[in-house]
């Protein structure tokens, strides 16, 4: 069964950053579309940063410019690399394999305060 398994939350100032990961069990998903997204407090989850099996990135304009994705299909992991996070960006992250699995991660917390 496929698992998807993030790390790398946790508390950080405004203009901060952190590095999340999602480490994919199971077989190759390279032919995958990868992303994340991410849910904060009273709000519905909303798209975040995303590549596509051929490598093209896409990100929400609210994060453009701050946070960049990369997936190393080695060991089938994407990471998610988020500089000057601010306030707003306070939520929590999930993970997501397209295609034929549509699987969701756990989540791991963010939490931006100063």
């Amino acid at each position: 069964q496929v698992q998807l398994v993030e790390s790398g939350g946790g508390l950080v100032r405004p203009g901060g950053s952190l590095r999340l990961s999602c480490a994919a069990s199971g077989n190759s998903f390279s032919v995958y579309f990868m992303g994340w997204y991410r849910q904060g407090p009273g709000k519905e989850r909303e798209f975040v940063a995303g590549v596509s099996e051929t490598g093209r990135k896409s990100y929400a304009d609210s994060v453009k410019g701050r946070f960049t994705i990369s997936r190393d299909n080695a060991n089938n992991t994407v990471y998610l690399q988020m500089n000057s996070l601010k306030l707003e960006d306070t939520a929590d992250y999930y993970c997501y394999l397209g295609g034929l699995y549509n699987k969701w991660g756990q989540g791991t917390q963010v939490t931006v305060s100063s």
